[in-house]
Parts: C-alpha cells; sequence; structure tokens
C-alpha cells in the first residue's frame, strides 16, 4: 500500500499552511472521492463569511483532492490535519485501512473514503470534519436564498474574505449556492471588485 493522504476541498489547496512540511508532492486534483458539500458553515476564522463544509443533509457530490502524508502513523497525520485546521482531533474524520480505524461525522462520508482507499491502494486519509453551523448560527435552516440574503448582509472585511473564498475554492466545488452565486450580478460586481487572485490571508477553520 502507498502512503497515508489527506484529503481537500477548500482552503487547504492554496494555503497548506503548517500542514506543509508533513506533506509531499504536489495535490492531485480531482483525485479523491465524491463527498457531499456545501457552503453552510459559518467561519469566525473567516470574518463570518461561509465555508465549505462536508454535508449530507444540504450538499453535493463534488470531487476531492489529495495530498501525500510524510507520516507513517494515522494518528500522526490526523494530529497535523488538526494543527493546521485549528480544530481538535474530534473534527478530523479519518479511516485507516492498517490499523481498521475509522470515524467521521458520517457513515456515508467514513464508507465512501474507505472505499476509495482500498480501491487505489492507500493506508488511509484523514479529512477536515467541522460541521454545518448554518443553522445554528442563523437559526433557521439552510437554504440557498438565505445563504444569499446572509452574504448581502455582510459588509467590508467580512464580505470581502467571503467573495474571496468562495472564489477561490477550486472549480470542482461545484455546489447550488456557488453556482447560484455564479450567475448573480450582485456577486459578480464584487468579485470582479476585489479583482480575486491567490490564496486568501486567512488561514484556519477553512473546513478543507
Amino acid at each position: 500500500m502507498s502512503q497515508y493522504v489527506v484529503l481537500g476541498w477548500g482552503s487547504l489547496i492554496w494555503d497548506l499552511e503548517n500542514l506543509a512540511p508533513h506533506v509531499e508532492g504536489p495535490w492531485l486534483m480531482r483525485a479523491g472521492p465524491r463527498l457531499p458539500m456545501e457552503f453552510t458553515r459559518v467561519s469566525p476564522k473567516r470574518k463570518m463569511g461561509l465555508v465549505v463544509c462536508l454535508d449530507a443533509r444540504h450538499g453535493v457530490g463534488c470531487a476531492t483532492h489529495a495530498v501525500a502524508s510524510r507520516r507513517d502513523r494515522i494518528e500522526h497525520v490526523v494530529t497535523d490535519l488538526a494543527r493546521r485546521e485549528r480544530a481538535t482531533e474530534d473534527h478530523v474524520g479519518r479511516v485507516c485501512l492498517v490499523t481498521g480505524t475509522a470515524a467521521g461525522a458520517t457513515s456515508q462520508v467514513v464508507d465512501a473514503v474507505a472505499a476509495w482507499c482500498r480501491e487505489t491502494g492507500r493506508k488511509g486519509a484523514v479529512w477536515t470534519d467541522l460541521p454545518s453551523n448554518f443553522d445554528e448560527h442563523l437559526g433557521e435552516p439552510f437554504s440557498i436564498p438565505r445563504a444569499v440574503a446572509y452574504l448581502r448582509g455582510l459588509a467590508g472585511e467580512s464580505l470581502d474574505e467571503a467573495v474571496r473564498y468562495i472564489e477561490n475554492a477550486p472549480r470542482e466545488t461545484d455546489t447550488p449556492l456557488r453556482r447560484h452565486l455564479a450567475a448573480d450580478p450582485w456577486w459578480g460586481g464584487h468579485a470582479r471588485r476585489i479583482a480575486v487572485r491567490g490564496a486568501s490571508p486567512v488561514a484556519g477553520d477553512a473546513a478543507g
């Protein structure tokens, strides 16, 4: 079996930050399993913008990406990702075919990652497993109109960070909210205004 990998679909792709010394090689784009995701997490680290997270209820299956870890023990790979995400290790999903370890918020995701590891010959994989908190934060269920209304209510640095994050996400993170925003002239105007380029300046709590 080949080594362990870290799966990503959000800011990890453009900003490994303190994870960088613990991985090797380039991101293998679209090489990971398809997992359900949507921009349903309000992130204090992202100035209260919406970030993408795994969400079996509201999300749709999107391609994920993989980068090889330098570690030879799954618990070390988990620790590396938790430190990058400023999260507890409980919020890092993991599958290890060597030890039989498997943990994650939903069995759907755990099973998909385990099947992918078996099919591709990986020892195991870890991923950011921070939960959706839109319902909790806003006091009402997530929907596209509510998410757009929330984004429209942001201003200044909070709005700029929200736009940077969503626009910088890999194009394969093709969720219903992102498709709606791509066709929204209001959003397009802000995307052009801040001329999105390169990495967003804030690290952590990026949900993958």
